[in-house]
């Protein structure tokens, strides 16, 4: 979380400015300051690369070679009219066509429109931006500063997208657990949130824990890895390891962006449709983290034929693409709408026979209905499953709390059940016995026996806790005592209304 309440109080203030300055809609706003931020950090990255050739005696050649008014340096001190008249014909025109000589970001800006429509607004968002010396700043705070400005969207997106909450997508990520040198995947990345966790999980857990910090939300701070020795182990981590799909193009934009300030210089965000016929990707990954779409249905005709599933509903069929993405012996953590736990349709029934047939399905977490919001109040459940095993026992958690209130306001609570679902998680398999009604383990066999089903209700046992009464004559004694209390207060009345 951001700590700064300087760099806070900038942030705020330069979404007061797009709000102010004719920019609703809070992705084109974000999407907006992410083409200035990258601006920024364009000509800072290229004037340290042309240092540290210079230290080593070697020839560089600069991306803004032939461009030299295309740095932020020098349009950022023109006059408002004629800084946005050069923004837009002549600095978009180098963004769209620096291409891959700086980072796959770029290459995702072939249809990047400037849409900020006044002068004045662009004067402002500069001058913020220069004052917040983003990259003076540590990756950590980078990539705080990015997660706090993509904090501040509050309006669910088209086709069920909807903001991850960064706690829950940490807890999945923990649950999944993924390691140094394997391949991770979010098929639909969004915002980059599942993509970013992993790596930051892999740092931590090959940091130094005396080097870490923690923040009041549990985030870890100061994750250098120093104990990955093999620099090509950390060179496959920040360039090859993760990988985003997204079929909206401003948000594969927005989700590299957010890579690239939390360390990684080379995000892997691809714009395309996972869905469609045109994507052809097989059995590359071994751990995958989603929250992919929950409502609408595609195209029948562009159904990617490696679905066997008869549905359009993409939550149904994100499922199966997971399986199709995952090497044998992957690990997928993925949430889910309710619908999908419990379906009674044929395609809801195959779907659920995938995980617990032909993966080892390990858990169901089912989560509150208000965890989403202000966003949505649907219910969900996340699904924990790994491609090729055998289901035996699948363990099912009843959450009730996140730590934060269940309405629109989310406000911080102390009701949270997320570290006892860590712990727990950690000791499911053991031969002790554990009392605890929030979670419970449910044979592969009684599963099948109900079709299926992953519902929690449909196997967690309601308490009802006994109630002792009194005896009856302690009973009959009270009610005298009481009715003479009662006798006796009219008496008092009735004197002293004579």
């Amino acid at each position: 979380m951001l700590t700064n309440p300087d760099l806070k109080s900038k942030i705020d203030s330069l979404w007061d400015k797009f709000w102010s300055g004719g920019i609703a809609n809070p992705i084109t706003a974000i999407e907006q300051m992410s083409y200035l931020i990258f601006l920024k950090r364009l000509e800072d990255m290229d004037n340290a690369r042309a240092a540290a050739a210079k230290r080593r005696n070697e020839t560089y050649r600069s991306v803004f070679h032939g461009n030299k008014e295309c740095r932020w340096s020098h349009w950022s001190q023109l006059p408002g009219d004629q800084m946005l008249k050069h923004v837009r014909d002549k600095v978009f025109d180098f963004l769209r066509e620096v291409g891959g000589e700086t980072s796959t970001f770029t290459q995702h800006m072939e249809d990047a429109v400037f849409v900020i429509p006044k002068a004045s607004l662009l004067q402002e968002a500069v001058k913020i931006i220069d004052d917040m010396h983003i990259s003076e700043q540590n990756v950590d705070v980078q990539g705080d500063l990015y997660e706090y400005l993509l904090s501040q969207l509050t309006t669910s997106g088209k086709n069920g997208q909807f903001r991850t909450p960064r706690h829950i997508i940490r807890m999945i990520t923990k649950l999944v657990d993924p390691k140094i040198g394997q391949r991770i995947c979010d098929p639909a990345c969004g915002t980059g949130g599942f993509l970013v966790a992993a790596y930051e999980q892999i740092l931590e857990e090959n940091t130094t824990p005396d080097l870490i910090e923690r923040d009041e939300d549990g985030k870890a701070h100061h994750l250098i890895g120093d104990k990955i020795a093999d620099k090509k182990l950390m060179q496959f981590l920040k360039s090859r390891a993760l990988t985003g799909y997204d079929f909206d193009s401003t948000m594969v934009r927005i989700g590299a962006m957010n890579l690239m300030l939390h360390g990684i210089d080379n995000p892997r965000c691809v714009y395309t449709d996972t869905m469609s016929k045109a994507f052809t990707e097989k059995s590359e990954y071994d751990v995958i983290l989603a929250n992919p779409p929950f409502k609408g249905s595609i195209d029948k005709s562009d159904i990617n034929e490696r679905f066997t599933t008869s549905t359009t509903k993409t939550e149904l069929l994100f499922i199966e693409l997971i399986y199709g993405l995952l090497k044998n012996g992957g690990k997928a953590g993925v949430i889910v709408p309710d619908g999908v736990l419990f379906g009674t349709s044929n395609a809801h029934v195959d779907t659920r026979k995938i995980i617990v047939d032909k993966c080892k399905l390990e858990g169901v977490i089912s989560m509150p209905s208000g965890v989403f919001k202000p966003y949505a109040g649907v219910s969900t459940a996340v699904l924990i499953f790994q491609k090729g095993g055998t289901t035996k026992n699948v363990w099912f958690y009843d959450m009730e709390a996140d730590g934060f209130s269940l309405d629109d306001k989310r406000q911080r609570v102390e009701a949270n059940d997320i570290p006892d679902i860590l712990k727990s998680w950690g000791l499911r398999n053991s031969e002790s016995p554990i009392d605890n009604q929030k979670f419970f383990k449910v044979t592969v066999s009684d599963i099948r026996a109900n079709k299926y089903d992953l519902s929690i209700s449909r196997y967690k046992e309601i308490v009802h806790t006994e109630i002792e009464y009194e005896k009856p004559d302690v009973i009959m004694n009270k009610i005298v005592e009481l009715e003479k209390g009662i006798a006796m207060d009219v008496e008092e009345i009735r004197e002293m209304m004579k």
